[in-house]
């Protein structure tokens, strides 16, 4: 009878057969982490390979009002990235890539927010700041694939022109701002960080979904909020970085 109320009463093991977890983390946040660490490794590589291209190739010397596209330099990204919507023909560089970059930061801030909520188990605030994240990951895509769509389709740069032809914009087989590689390079990394993007806000309406229908609040914890809370971060990290070398360098 003793052995009996002693199997009974024995704690259950945790998932990490250990009796204590690594630095009091849950197995699935510490798979989230070592997740985004090889992820980190992903970018690094790609911006690493992009700064190395970018310098070797020559670099325009002259004064940006004097800038002119040409095969033979480096874009400089203010004069490539300068169009903003519904102000045709007027330059403003980099205005429409910091209303983009100001959007994603922001909903960084909301998804602390949710995660505050879900610690105090707080559904009704949890549902309201995952929908603000979701509206600003939503808003950032809806930015990127315009600034994709003027980047492909191109602008006539203030009447700029190149072997008699006006610009008309890049893709993978020609690029008319400059060296081939620079097109490719921009549409492969911006291309690889949307799609990161694309993923969290689908898990991002996945966490509000089951913040909804009570899932979280059965379970006695909001973790998940929190797990997906350090990919969204990481994302938000992430074009911080994509910004600095495309758009500032």
């Amino acid at each position: 009878m003793s052995t009996t109320a002693a199997v009974i009463n024995k704690p259950q093991r945790s998932i990490w057969a250990g009796g204590q977890s690594p630095l009091k983390a849950s197995y699935g946040k510490l798979m989230m982490w070592f997740f985004l660490v090889s992820d980190a490794f992903t970018f690094s590589a790609l911006l690493v390979s992009y700064g190395m291209i970018r310098f070797s190739h020559a670099a325009y010397t002259g004064s940006a009002e004097a800038f002119n596209f040409s095969q033979e330099w480096w874009p400089i990204p203010e004069k490539v990235f300068e169009a903003v919507p519904f102000l045709h023909g007027v330059p403003a560089p980099l205005v429409f890539v910091g209303i983009m970059t100001f959007i994603l930061i922001l909903s960084s801030v909301t998804m602390v927010l949710a995660v505050e909520a879900g610690h105090r188990m707080d559904r009704r605030a949890v549902e309201k700041w995952m929908i603000w994240t979701i509206i600003g990951g939503a808003l950032f895509l809806g930015c990127q694939a315009w600034e994709w769509s003027h980047f492909i389709h191109g602008t006539e740069a203030g009447g700029q022109w190149i072997d008699g032809t006006t610009i008309f914009g890049a893709n993978l087989v020609q690029n008319q701002y400059g060296p081939p590689l620079f097109a490719s390079l921009f549409f492969f990394i911006t291309g690889f960080h949307g799609t990161h993007v694309l993923s969290g806000v689908i898990l991002n309406m996945m966490v509000f979904y089951n913040t909804a229908v009570g899932t979280y609040e059965r379970r006695g914890h909001y973790e998940m909020v929190e797990k997906v809370g350090l990919y969204w971060h990481f994302v938000d990290l992430v074009w911080v970085f994509v910004f600095t070398f495309f758009y500032l360098v």
